[in-house]
């Protein structure tokens, strides 16, 4: 017979680890180009410091230390002037490069006066940034891919969206990719299908999924029995191109549906996570009632992406998940989003090198459509508290 030490020997406890104080190596997108290139500046807290984010007079957009190297001002509360950014406090003026470009009362510029200046780059519609704890410059192969169809008149320009986490690593959501079972409980979505493939910088999930009847308003299908398609990749630690196949698409041809899965780190323990959408344009329907839609599917999105924010506020971070044959590779795909968190001579292998798995839904699906059906016949739906339990609990009382 075993001891009450025996048992207790065998009870799994958390490990919470510590969020590394390291930001990840890579492209970080900080949002639509259009939000930045009004030639004002703009504050960005991103990788535990500040940034000014500026357009000049010549268009380019550029992203430098948030503070005046000379005397400490906040150089988002400044103008543009030019092609620079003059500080408010004594109008130091500072070029996209980090050159100082001219002080108004002095008679030269200092040699040594340089703030840094942050890589850059603009595709399809958004401005990413590039950092690198070791100081590298961005990497050819980390490159982010354009969206092919973005500017195209048959489709909507995005719908972008943004929720600021507090207390949680961007672990939190990366680790989305490979966990089948919380697109159910959070996404309220029912997969049938669902891949992960992991090599060098990408992560992928390959997904189908039928919506759920009891979630009525988050999918635009009422077509329960039809199959949604996703193919979303990851490329490098941040950012996330989904393509998707809405009911009734298949997945041979185009998606008609885009989106973007994107976040920053603030700090150690918080970031700001963006998503943005946009959808193929109906043939014949006129732009405003296709914007319609594309703030419809928006919304739908958002209603998982908030479910998520709010497990993640209040979950434990945990380095020693316990795990079942369906919870998906989240061991392996933690070691490949190690790889952003090391120098890149201690890159190793095993984070980079191709591994795929799929999980078997079956099970899952079967015990799933019993309480979706369960949840029909009682008038409930998977939003709201179950009532019929809380009442009992009530009356036990």
């Amino acid at each position: 017979m075993s001891s009450t030490s025996d048992t207790e020997a065998k009870v799994r406890i958390i490990d919470t680890g510590v969020p590394p104080e390291r930001f990840a190596r890579g492209w970080h997108c900080l949002g639509l180009v259009r939000d930045f290139n009004d030639g004002q500046p703009h504050q960005v807290q991103a990788f535990g410091t500040d940034l000014v984010v500026f357009a000049g007079e010549d268009g380019k957009v550029n992203i430098l230390n948030g503070y005046c190297p000379h005397m400490g001002g906040n150089l988002a509360h400044g103008s543009v002037k030019g092609n620079s950014i003059a500080c408010p406090f004594h109008d130091w003026r500072w070029r996209g490069d980090g050159k100082c470009s001219g002080i108004p009362y002095a008679r030269r510029v200092p040699p040594l006066a340089r703030t840094r200046a942050w890589p850059s780059m603009e595709v399809s519609g958004q401005l990413f940034v590039w950092n690198d704890p070791e100081g590298g410059k961005p990497l050819e192969e980390l490159t982010i891919p354009e969206i092919p169809i973005y500017g195209d008149a048959g489709w909507t320009d995005w719908v972008w969206n943004y929720v600021d986490v507090e207390g949680s690593h961007c672990r939190e959501i990366v680790d989305n990719v490979v966990d089948m079972a919380h697109f159910f409980y959070v996404h309220y979505g029912m997969p049938t299908y669902f891949v992960n493939i992991f090599e060098g910088h990408t992560a992928t999930q390959m997904m189908r999924s039928r919506p759920r009847a009891d979630a009525a308003g988050v999918s635009q299908s009422t077509n329960y029995s039809s199959e949604n398609q996703s193919h979303a990749t990851y490329f490098g630690p941040s950012y996330m191109i989904d393509k998707l196949w809405s009911a009734g698409r298949t997945g041979e041809g185009e998606p008609n549906i885009y989106l973007i899965n994107c976040h920053y780190p603030v700090t150690p323990t918080s970031f700001r996570l963006q998503y943005g959408v946009m959808v193929e344009k109906p043939a014949g329907m006129d732009d405003a009632a296709a914007e319609q839609i594309a703030q419809a599917v928006a919304k739908g999105i958002s209603i998982g992406f908030e479910q998520d924010v709010a497990i993640w506020k209040n979950k434990s971070r945990i380095d020693n998940p316990l795990l079942s044959e369906e919870d998906g590779p989240v061991y392996q795909l933690r070691r490949w989003y190690e790889q952003f968190y090391v120098d890149v001579d201690d890159i190793e292998p095993e984070m980079v090198n191709r591994f795929e798995f799929e999980i078997d839904t079956e099970r899952a699906l079967k015990n799933w459509q019993a309480e979706v059906d369960e949840n029909l016949a009682a008038g409930r739906t998977a939003f709201a508290p179950n009532l019929t339990h809380a009442q009992d609990a009530v009356s036990a009382g």
